[in-house]
């Protein structure tokens, strides 16, 4: 069997063979070119036959889906249980829309350092491997997220939890940006062509899963140890369980990956780029990082103005710390369900036209019911819940369809770099919503702030996936030209 050419892609043997007859008789277009087509579409299905998901490949899909399963709970740990005892860390007295801010800051810090480890394991992911970035990310946010379930609050070292807090959060954040800067290339990778939609959509359900279960935990926590007061339990102690789990999970994630993972083979067989970071910001791949940043700014806004502010928004409006805690729950139970399907919608009719729907209701019928819910209050436990889940069906699977564009969007010599800065890069303005609320609190009541938030994401993704072509049919193992056609 010949040698391959190290970073191309060889054509089916028939399909050579049909492009022979048809160059020797170009000028004869009956029964050739038949006979010609014919061919190739035989040669396509056997290849596509032939394209089927390896045992290394699931191994590589199923620690992908974990790892952004256990991102996603480490992340969003001061969302849904830190958010109740806030007050652990404050001191006495503060208003109630400086805690939300300080609540806001506390989320964002982790998004804030995503971006500054998608550039370190990026360049480490397209020059030592994506299975060694990936190691190591989740050793780091595995310790990070033990080391805050063990912080004292301010009673003990006064504003020193909350600075250290902080400062873990963004340490926690850089790894959270190698995890799946590494894993989720890796994982593409492995997958066959027709099915990425599917794949990569997979892998981002373990965005929702997480919060799921991080909901439960969070849940059965404020049952047994309800806040009640400054020396509630739940206050004292109990908001660290959750922290454990996701400390421990990060463990069982690094073994799994540790002994089960092996390297991508599209990566190994790859010609490497001995600078991915100059290479990414330079030509073409500096205008597909522009077009995905545009894109990504836009996904990450409505993850703020929904995700992230939607709790703060209900405890604004009096809902009770358990309904809120179950709607969240209740919401994320539908998006665990409806990923998939958004994926494959995307992989049929193009994951740039789900992206322009997607963008669309962000600015259009989403911001309507989060007026409503804002307007109605928390009088109707069921409107409440009801509003809040179509909320987020309408622009949450958006996080669904992402995966699999941005790794089409870049050719195998940066793709870690240019999925992981591209990715996470476009959360850093979208981070700090929480002050681009206060100072919008001049012109409009506060609780209405978070829906500017989600239009401006909306429209962001509109232009940016307007921006961008479809790739969806793009062969991971092709030319680098394959990337420079825009």
């Amino acid at each position: 069997m010949g040698s391959r050419k190290v970073g191309t892609r060889i054509a089916p043997p028939l399909a050579v063979a049909s492009d022979a007859i048809w160059k020797a008789q170009s000028t004869s277009r009956g029964p050739v070119d038949f006979i010609r087509r014919r061919v190739v579409a035989v040669s396509i299905a056997v290849e596509r036959s032939a394209e089927r998901m390896s045992g290394e490949g699931r191994k590589a899909l199923y620690a992908a889906f974990f790892g952004f399963f256990v991102d996603m709970i480490d992340v969003y740990l001061p969302v849904v249980a830190l958010g109740p005892a806030m007050e652990y860390f404050e001191p006495k007295g503060l208003s109630s829309t400086t805690s939300a801010t300080l609540y806001y800051v506390i989320f964002a810090l982790s998004l804030v350092g995503r971006p500054l480890g998608s550039i370190i394991f990026g360049h480490l992911g397209d020059k030592i491997g994506r299975r060694k970035t990936t190691l190591i990310s989740v050793a780091g946010f595995g310790i990070s997220t033990l080391l805050i379930a063990l912080l004292p609050g301010y009673h003990f070292w006064g504003l020193t939890g909350i600075v250290l807090l902080a400062i873990l959060r963004l340490v926690d954040g850089i790894f959270l940006g190698g995890e799946y800067t590494g894993a989720n290339p890796l994982a593409m990778e492995y997958c066959p062509r027709e099915q990425r939609g599917k794949y990569g959509a997979l892998i981002n359900t373990g965005f929702p899963a997480g919060l799921v279960i991080v909901s439960i935990i969070t849940s059965i926590t404020l049952q047994i140890f309800p806040v009640s007061g400054g020396d509630a339990s739940y206050l004292r102690w109990g908001w660290r369980v959750p922290f454990l789990i996701g400390a421990a999970l990060s463990g069982i994630l690094f073994f799994y990956y540790y002994h089960q993972v092996p390297e991508s083979r599209v990566w190994q067989e790859s010609e490497k780029t001995t600078a991915p970071l100059r290479e990414l910001f330079s030509g073409s791949n500096l205008r597909t990082l522009a077009q995905v940043f545009i894109m990504m700014s836009g996904a990450w806004f409505t993850i703020n103005a929904v995700t992230s502010a939607l709790p703060g928004v209900l405890k604004l409006l009096g809902v009770r710390d358990s309904l809120s805690t179950n709607v969240q729950l209740l919401a994320n139970i539908v998006l665990v369900l409806l990923f998939v399907p958004v994926g494959v919608l995307g992989q049929r009719i193009g994951r740039r036209t789900v992206l322009l729907l997607i963008g669309v209701a962000g600015f259009t019928v989403a911001p309507f019911l989060y007026y409503v819910l804002v307007r109605s209050g928390a009088h109707n436990a069921a409107a409440v819940t009801i509003l809040s889940v179509l909320i987020n069906v309408l622009v949450t699977p958006v996080w669904a369809v992402v995966t699999a564009y941005i790794t089409e969007r870049f050719n195998t010599g940066v793709r870690a770099s240019g999925y992981g800065i591209g990715y996470s890069l476009a959360a850093v303005i979208p981070s700090f919503s929480s002050f681009y609320m206060l100072a919008l609190k001049n012109w409009m009541p506060y609780e209405y702030t978070q829906i500017v938030i989600l239009m401006i994401g909306g429209v962001l993704i509109s232009i940016g996936a307007w921006l961008g072509p479809e790739r969806k049919d793009v062969s991971f193992d092709g030319l680098t030209s394959e990337w420079q056609k825009v």
